[in-house]
């Protein structure tokens, strides 16, 4: 679906970089400088490789050596960057309005409604961008994006200024372009839960060279010698139903089809929420523990494990009713206890270690 083989030099900067990805969602995932938004420049046709070539969907958009270079404004891509990038003389409607004109004719068009709903954008449709908070611009950003409809969608930190709440629930009209339009999307983002969400295929870039490319459970697998604490960012959010609390512990009791999950204080009155579980707060058990302090015991099956020469590996597990978990464990856990693919196990889940300030409503 995306094929990009490239170089480029500026400077005393150099990037040299090739990978290919089916994924619907592609990462690019790296340290500042690495070269990441490079890439996004190259694709888009912002800017043009010395020597390379790239396909997208089965079309070429540069090949340096048949002399092709299909012009940005040709190539039927979205963009949205840190900087949400916005036309200051038009209001928000405008803004929207304008991307909504470039869309392809052919029935690829989001709603508009929906999405100013969904991002949350309905108070500023007559705003102009300097009239917005950093947070507004980017939720305006992306649905700008979006509303072109894009048969590729590039994105730069897109989520990096909005909250919590929005920042799920722009996730989800970007998980439901993928779907609905079969847009790819290359995604760059420094938050590793946003990627172990949304990205199918990741590639680690550093110092303008591709490092290694793998699935999400893959990369983050354990923590390395240079990112030591790339481990401490996996994890899911979960959907929950049900809430009660309890008065007397201040605790919430979370209904998941898995299990109860237990969280300090009150969680937000709504029909459903989300939570948020880091691989890190999660261990296995073949059998439930006879005497534990912890409340959340969770049912699962153990799909992969993914492991490196170093002392962790991160277990991929589908929960009763469909939804994904990360574990986190030593490799030294996993030989002992012989978990292995198809396992059925029992995941435990401290209270203690849910952050009741991101639990969102839905």
């Amino acid at each position: 679906m995306i094929s990009v083989d490239v170089k480029l030099s500026r400077g005393d900067f150099s990037l040299q970089t090739a990978f290919g990805s089916e994924s619907k969602i592609t990462a690019l995932f790296g340290h500042s400088g690495s070269g990441k938004t490079t890439l996004i420049e190259l694709i888009s046709g912002l800017a043009r490789p010395d020597v390379g070539r790239i396909e997208i969907g089965g079309r070429v958009l540069v090949d340096t050596e048949k002399r092709i270079f299909v012009p940005a404004r040709k190539r039927g891509v979205g963009l949205v960057f840190q900087d949400a990038q916005l036309f200051p003389h038009l209001s928000v409607a405008q803004n929207l309005r304008f991307a909504q004109f470039f869309a392809a004719k052919d029935g690829r068009r989001l709603p508009f409604d929906r999405v100013v709903e969904t991002l949350g954008i309905g108070h500023l449709m007559t705003r102009r961008p300097g009239q917005l908070s950093g947070g507004e611009r980017q939720r305006v950003g992306v649905a700008r994006a979006l509303m072109a409809a894009p048969r590729l969608l590039l994105m730069d930190e897109p989520f990096a200024s909005i909250d919590v709440a929005r920042r799920t629930k722009a996730m989800e009209l970007v998980e439901r372009t993928r779907d609905e339009f079969d847009t790819p999307v290359v995604l760059v983002s420094h938050q590793i839960e946003e990627v172990m969400r949304l990205a199918g295929q990741v590639v680690m870039i550093e110092r303008g060279r591709v490092k290694e490319v793998g699935r999400p459970e893959e990369i983050f697998a354990s923590a390395r010698e240079e990112t030591p604490s790339d481990r401490f960012g996996v994890g899911v959010s979960l959907a929950c139903g049900d809430a009660s609390f309890d008065a007397h512990y201040r605790l919430t009791k979370l209904h998941h089809p898995a299990g109860d999950i237990f969280l300090p204080d009150r969680a937000p009155e709504a029909k459903q929420t989300r939570v948020f579980v880091k691989a890190v707060d999660v261990s296995l058990a073949h059998r439930p523990p006879p005497d534990t302090s912890i409340r959340t015991l969770l049912r699962g099956k153990v799909v992969s494990i993914a492991a490196t020469k170093g002392p962790l590996a991160i277990a991929t597990l589908e929960l009763k009713g469909g939804e994904k978990l990360f574990a986190s464990l030593t490799r030294m856990a996993v030989d002992e206890l012989r978990i292995k693919p198809g396992d059925e196990v029992y995941c435990l889940i401290k209270a203690v270690a849910l952050d009741e300030r991101q639990v969102e409503s839905v």
